[in-house]
C-alpha cells in the first residue's frame, strides 16, 4: 500500500471540496482497502465520510423510501419498513458477503464495488479497467466468471452486487452531490458497460458524493424472488443471479421486473422480455420463453457457455418461486 493523505471533513460541501481524480471517499472501505492493499488502486488521499450523517432510513412524501448512503447493508436489510415493503431487497442483501462484512459495508459504497476480475486484482497482467489500452486477457484466459451479456473487446468484467440487482427491479434512483449540485440519477442509467472506456464504471463525477438511494412506493411486496448461483453458499460471488418481481392478478401477470446479476458489467434488464410477460397467464412455457429471450443476445466465452443454460434455468425458477409464494430464493451451490 503507498502512503496517503487523510481527512474527515465534518460536512457535505467540504467533502466535496477535497474531492478530485486522485482522492476516494471511504465509508465501510470493505472493498476500497482490498484494493489499495493490493495497489490496483492508489489514492493520495481519503476523504472519511463517518462524521456527515447519512444514516437516516425516512419515508418520501411520495411513499417511498430514502435511505442515506451511510446505513450499513446489515442495518438495510433488517429495516422493519424494507423487511415489509421491499422484501426483495432485503433478500439480496443478505444474499451478498458475510455477517461482518454487512454490518461494515454501506450502501452507497455498494453501488462503487469493482469487479472482482482476476486480472484487474493481478497487477503483474495487462487490464484496460485498471490501466486503459493494456489489453484483456480475459477474453481467451481464465474467463469462467466473466460476462455472457454486454461486454465489449475492451472488457469482460462482471459487476458484483447483490443488492444493486434487487435495485435495479426495483427502479430506484441515486441522489449525489458535487461541486456543480445536487442531481438525481435512475439506477438504470448508474452503472455503464465497458465499451471502449471500461475504466468508468458509473456516471458519477470525481467530485460527486452519493448521499442517498431512493425507492419508489412499494409495488411487488408479495410476489419476489431473489435466487443466487455460485459455487460455495457462504460468502461467495453470483455466477448467475437473478432478481425476479411480479405484480399478480389471480393466475395473471399485471406487471413484471427481471434482472440478472453475474452476467453483465452491470445489472441486467431487457424491458422487451418484461412487456412479453406482462398481460400473460401463469405457465412454465411463459416463464421458458422469457428465459431464452433474456438471453437471447448472450456472447459466451471459452470457459463461461454454461452461463447461458445456468441463467435460463434459474430465471425460470425464479419467475415460478415469485409467482406463488412471498419472498422466496434461499442461496443455492451450483
Amino acid at each position: 500500500m503507498t502512503p496517503f493523505a487523510y481527512s474527515k471533513p465534518g460536512d457535505i460541501r467540504e467533502a466535496i471540496k477535497l474531492a478530485g481524480p486522485d482522492t476516494r471517499f471511504i465509508a465501510g472501505g470493505t472493498n476500497l482497502l482490498d484494493l489499495m492493499k493490493e495497489n490496483v488502486l492508489r489514492p493520495q488521499r481519503l476523504i472519511d465520510i463517518s462524521a456527515l450523517g447519512l444514516q437516516d432510513v425516512q419515508r418520501t412524501p411520495a411513499g417511498g423510501l430514502l435511505i442515506g448512503a451511510r446505513v450499513s447493508n446489515a442495518d438495510l436489510a433488517w429495516h422493519p419498513w424494507v423487511e415489509r415493503d421491499y422484501p426483495l431487497l432485503s433478500r439480496a442483501i443478505l444474499a451478498g458477503a458475510s455477517p461482518q462484512l454487512r454490518n461494515m459495508a454501506s450502501t452507497g459504497g455498494n453501488l462503487l464495488q469493482r469487479t472482482r476480475c482476476y486480472y484487474f486484482y493481478d497487477t503483474g497482467t495487462p487490464c484496460n479497467k485498471r490501466e486503459p489500452g493494456s489489453g484483456c486477457p480475459a477474453r481467451t484466459g481464465l474467463n469462467r466468471i466473466h460476462a455472457i451479456l454486454g461486454a465489449s473487446q475492451a472488457c469482460v468484467a462482471t459487476h458484483p452486487s447483490d443488492m444493486c440487482v434487487a435495485l435495479a427491479v426495483l427502479d430506484a434512483r441515486v441522489h449525489v452531490e458535487g461541486r456543480a449540485g445536487q442531481r438525481v440519477i435512475e439506477f438504470a442509467d448508474f452503472h455503464r458497460l465497458p465499451g471502449d472506456e471500461p475504466q468508468r464504471d458509473h456516471q458519477l463525477s470525481d467530485d460527486e458524493l452519493i448521499t442517498a438511494i431512493e425507492l419508489p412506493p412499494a409495488v411487488f411486496t408479495q410476489h419476489c424472488c431473489y435466487l443466487k448461483i455460485r459455487d460455495r453458499a457462504s460468502y461467495a460471488f453470483a455466477l448467475v443471479s437473478v432478481a425476479a418481481a411480479l405484480e399478480m392478478e389471480g393466475e395473471t401477470i399485471k406487471s413484471a421486473r427481471l434482472a440478472l446479476g453475474g452476467v453483465a458489467h452491470k445489472p441486467w434488464r431487457d424491458p422487451a422480455v418484461e412487456d412479453l410477460l406482462k398481460g400473460r397467464a401463469v405457465s412454465r412455457e411463459l416463464f421458458t420463453q422469457a428465459a431464452e429471450a433474456m438471453l437471447r443476445d448472450a456472447q459466451p466465452l471459452s470457459h463461461n457457455g454454461f452461463k447461458i443454460r445456468l441463467a435460463q434455468r434459474a430465471i425460470v425458477r425464479a419467475l415460478s418461486d415469485a409467482a406463488v409464494a412471498t419472498t422466496t430464493g434461499a442461496p443455492h451451490d451450483e
